[in-house]
């Protein structure tokens, strides 16, 4: 059943902005649901599931619909209650604990289901949160990929619209005077059973073999993205008064719908009634398919000494510095989708200690076999530790780390890992020729690449890098595919000092290309989404940084 307080998470979002999303549904066991706007530490009720009488297990059947943004971190937080009344005001009934998580763990969680623990008062206790249907997105680091890759193509899907048309031969007579006045009814299936209505096709007088009009219809509506769906469809003579006559039915899914006209796509009419008690009953006429389509919509640079305050990479102790707030912002988001929060973190323009051997693409965490930290707050401790130790030094090539990053995409080609790369720069580059040369090759892996800018200085190179306008080319290739994101992150810092909207603004916008590449990516390569896994681990998806 869906919460009849259905909401979409996009009403709380003090940016105004809208992207595609996924309708997310979350059975959780508990009462009350509250989401946090972006940008502010207020929390606003959702919704509430039914109540459940006298356990201490309680199972609730009444979903969330939550619309996921895969460019936003959504924090959740699920209050327990102990209702004693029919009151409404949830401050008459006793609080038993809470949980936080963000909609990212959910999805993200094997399988679909994340267990947190309750706390204060009920630490012996713990939810268990459900994702129910075809997940919508994901993200980068160490992110499930195939897990994404599903939660990508339910998004594409929930875009996509269905044109049909249908025909009707030798419909049982049901006017006294005259023939039948045939209309269609078409039913989504529920995953209770139910059925719920989602399409009427229009009325065709007199006939008993009617041909309706092509109608669409989103395909979301339809199956909710799930071809094999059932899918029920009614069919009925009109009446003036709306007491309609029911003729017969027949059941399909969008994928039979969707093969068009052949043998196969013959549907016969059946009227249950008709059926048990005529013993030579065949049927009540046949529906078949004229048409059926379906339309798709659709490395840290280093500048400056960072014990000054005019670095861009100044340490205060009272707030971030510019990259450190990028790292923060992009990071956070993404890595609720990744299964073991190790990061590969690269510097590049810097002399290495002891020597002060040049260095294009060094790890920050300072081992040259192993570059992986642990979780964001580990990355941002390797980039603070490695401005202790390392000097920053010019000049600023990009290529040697894309080549780094796209050597291990190059290893694992088949959908199972997909990577991402985030650079964050002063903008000033030295080796453009190299760099276009690059990415022009890593667009053909399962790679993306995000480029933040810092600091005042013109990023017209990095504009040409992003290819939106004209794609990247290099010798007379053009890249396969657009893989580079860039954002000045002047552009998304807020006035009024709020570090946390600037990050939020950040985020949205890097992270907003990040689906359609990896769906082109998958699409390109004809790989399928895997169906999701309970017990076992899911493929990964690798971020560098």
């Amino acid at each position: 059943l869906e919460s009849p307080m259905m909401a979409s998470i996009g009403e709380f979002d003090p940016l105004n902005t809208r992207v595609p999303a996924t309708k997310i549904e979350v059975t959780v066991s508990l009462v009350v649901l509250y989401l946090q706007a972006v940008g502010t530490k207020e929390w606003r009720e959702f919704g509430r599931t039914e109540v459940i009488d006298n356990t201490r297990n309680p199972d609730f059947v009444r979903k969330f619909v939550l619309d996921f943004f895969f460019e936003e971190k959504q924090n959740l937080r699920f209050d327990v209650y102990n209702v004693d009344s029919r009151s409404c005001n949830i401050s008459k009934h006793d609080f038993l604990g809470q949980t936080f998580c963000t909609l990212g763990e959910i999805i993200g969680s094997p399988g679909g289901r994340l267990e947190k623990t309750l706390s204060p008062e009920l630490k012996s206790y713990s939810l268990l949160f459900c994702l129910f249907g075809k997940p919508a997105l994901a993200a980068p680091f160490n992110v499930a990929s195939q897990c994404l890759y599903r939660c990508l193509s339910s998004l594409s899907l929930s875009q996509d619209i269905a044109t049909m048309q249908l025909c009707a031969n030798k419909l049982d007579k049901k006017d006294f005077f005259g023939k039948s006045d045939p209309f269609l009814v078409f039913y989504r299936s529920n995953e209770d059973g139910t059925f719920t209505i989602c399409h009427k096709t229009e009325v065709i007088k007199n006939t008993l073999n009617p041909v309706w009009q092509p109608f669409t219809i989103p395909v979301r509506a339809l199956c909710n993205g799930d071809y094999d769906r059932t899918v029920k469809v009614d069919v009925y003579d009109w009446d003036r008064d709306g007491s309609h006559d029911f003729i017969g039915e027949f059941t399909t899914s969008y994928r039979e719908l969707s093969r068009g006209q052949n043998q196969f796509n013959v549907y016969e009419v059946l009227n249950p009634k008709k059926k048990g008690k005529k013993k030579k009953y065949v049927n009540s006429g046949t529906v078949s398919i004229v048409t059926s389509y379906i339309c798709f919509s659709l490395t840290d640079s280093f500048a400056g000494n960072p014990s000054q305050p005019t670095s861009l990479h100044y340490m205060s102790p009272y707030q971030m510095n510019a990259y450190a707030m990028a790292l923060k912002a992009v990071g956070e988001i993404i890595q609720d989708y990744d299964s073991d929060k190790l990061f590969p973190a690269y510097g590049f323009g810097a002399k290495l200690p002891p020597d002060g051997k040049i260095s294009h693409a060094f790890p920050l965490a300072g081992e040259n076999e192993n570059a992986n930290c642990v979780g964001i707050e580990g990355v941002l401790e390797a980039y603070f530790q490695s401005l202790r130790t390392v000097q920053l030094y010019g000049p600023t090539n990009f290529a040697p780390v894309i080549n780094k990053v796209a050597n291990c995409a190059a290893e694992i080609t088949d959908g199972s890992q997909y990577f991402v790369l985030l650079m964050i720069t002063d903008g000033v580059i030295s080796d453009m020729v190299q760099t276009k040369e690059a990415v022009v090759n890593a667009a053909s892996l399962p790679l993306s690449i995000i480029i933040v800018g810092v600091g005042p200085a013109e990023f017209d190179a990095m504009e040409e890098l992003d290819g939106d306008e004209v794609r990247v080319s290099s010798r007379g290739r053009f890249a396969e595919r657009d893989i580079v994101q860039f954002v000045p992150f002047r552009d998304y810092i807020d006035r009024s000092g709020n570090q946390v909207l600037s990050m939020a603004r950040l985020a949205k916008d890097v992270l907003a290309e990040i689906p359609d590449q990896l769906l082109s990516f998958m699409k390109s390569r004809g790989v399928e989404p895997r169906p999701a896994l309970s017990s076992s681990p899911l493929p990964e998806l690798h971020r560098h940084i």
